[in-house]
């Protein structure tokens, strides 16, 4: 996919086009972030700002209370933003001090994900497989099941599946190749028995694929888009009938992923593993850059809170006996 020029033309522009070929030159790809520098781009052409030295700490407040954001961690993210993009250039020589004194909006009231069971995902599964076909949409109901399945089964995020092309797939070895990623690196994802039937099957009704084929796909025109996927998702919803709990979102397709990652958690702690020191192979699954982003999907469950309890008393009880002796 190719990126639309940046076309900067305020004061900054040629160190916010140094920042970006900076941080993509780490393997980042720095879409969202570029098109927030766009507006404090835009923001510092119009207050006629001549140079970074130019830009005050009221200038950076009157910038985001100019882009008044309802939820505090977008507020966070593009004060995050303009922070690094200011602290780079401090660490440049090209500013003695950062301009960005704002401190981050604490999130208050936050709801939780849905987690999706097993169960629930069963049924999910089970209504794909009924979906009909359509005249510009073949095998319409094998495509979601598979899709939903990748995404509960193996974490995956739903641009990813969306992309997998048919070379990605390694049946020999048991592992798909997830390419482009969120962070622009390649990484490989094993998969077991249930999920290689599921795709060998669903590769047995597409026929003979070129390499170059997109996996999922209706048409000629490419992949079938993440947006197709979330929206069929949530035409779904409805008939799952489920059960939401006090202060948890609606689901949405991304909760699939949470799902594995926090079950994934849930089954170390029923096994007598030791999370803290699997944190980084999940993080690494799951294709995060350090642990401390995998810690955002592991919220405290009440299942969770069950197992790490009885792990907690089985080793105070062997303490207990071992001081008696």
């Amino acid at each position: 996919m190719s990126r639309p020029d940046p076309d900067y033309r305020g004061p900054l522009a040629t160190e916010m086009r140094a920042f970006v070929d900076a941080k993509r030159a780490l393997g980042r790809r720095f879409l969202t972030e570029e098109k927030q520098l766009r507006l404090l781009d835009a923001f510092l052409a119009h207050k006629r700002i001549r140079s970074a030295e130019d830009v005050s700490p009221a200038t950076m407040d009157a910038f985001l209370a100019s882009r008044a954001r309802a939820r505090a961690r977008s507020h966070n993210e593009l004060l995050g933003v303009a922070r690094r993009f200011f602290d780079w250039l401090v660490q440049q020589g090209r500013l003695s001090r950062s301009p960005v004194r704002s401190r981050r909006r604490r999130a208050t009231g936050q709801r939780l994900p849905f987690l999706f069971g097993p169960d629930e995902v069963v049924r999910l599964l089970k209504l794909t497989e009924e979906m009909a076909d359509r005249p510009r949409a073949p095998l319409r109901g094998p495509t979601y099941t598979l899709i939903f399945a990748l995404l509960y089964g193996l974490g995956l995020r739903v641009g990813e599946v969306s992309r997998l092309r048919r070379r990605d797939v390694d049946l020999d070895r048991q592992l798909l190749v997830i390419r482009d990623t969120k962070f622009g690196k390649s990484r490989l994802v094993p998969f077991g028995p249930r999920i290689g039937k599921r795709i060998q099957a669903y590769l047995r009704l597409r026929g003979d694929l070129h390499p170059d084929a997109a996996i999922f796909s209706f048409t000629r025109r490419g992949t079938v888009h993440p947006g197709t996927i979330s929206q069929t998702f949530r035409q779904l919803l409805p008939k799952l009938a489920l059960v939401i709990p006090p202060g948890v979102t609606s689901p949405r397709v991304h909760d699939l992923r949470h799902a594995f990652a926090v079950g994934t958690l849930l089954r170390w702690y029923r096994e007598g593993i030791d999370p803290s020191a699997r944190l980084f192979h999940l993080s690494t699954f799951l294709g995060h850059v350090n642990p401390s982003s995998t810690a955002v999907y592991l919220n405290i469950t009440t299942e969770l809170l069950v197992s790490a309890n009885q792990r907690f008393e089985a080793f105070a009880a062997s303490t207990v006996k071992a001081v008696a002796r």
